[in-house]
């Protein structure tokens, strides 16, 4: 796993990426098993003397190993977010981080779960994004 840089953008896109994972897992499998995976070319034939187009069907590896990429840079920015919560050192903070991203909890949700259920806004501006200004996390 390469570093990566915790972002605003990141994190945001982290409910997503999580999304996302199956889908390619399933797409790969199903590339793997089925004629999905295959593709096909068009060459010339010149066993007559002239170029007669001929097609040619095989595995699709550069596709393949594209979405294979895709999918370990997308568990790489899953992988880093998580890690990057669960070392936050401010106990309140890690705790409104995880069920905010992780556990995909609603801010008027966490507001009632951490006693600031009379403002629903106060977990989201006064904690994470406090948090956030104090990591200089854009």
């Amino acid at each position: 796993m390469e570093h990566v840089k915790m972002t605003k953008k990141l994190l945001d896109n982290y409910k997503k990426l999580k999304r996302e994972i199956p889908i390619l897992e399933m797409e790969l499998e199903e590339m793997r098993t089925t004629d999905s995976g295959l593709g096909s070319s068009t060459i010339l034939d010149y066993r007559t003397g002239y170029g007669r187009p001929q097609r040619i069907v095989g595995f699709d590896w550069p596709l393949y190993e594209c979405r294979q990429r895709i999918l370990e840079q997308k568990k790489d920015q899953v992988q880093a977010v998580e890690k990057w919560i669960q070392n936050i050192d401010d106990g309140q903070a890690r705790c409104i981080f995880k069920m905010f991203y992780v556990d995909g909890m609603s801010w008027p949700k966490i507001a009632l779960k951490t006693g600031y259920a009379g403002s629903p806004d106060y977990p989201r501006l006064y904690v994470r994004d406090k948090y956030l200004k104090k990591c200089k996390i854009v």
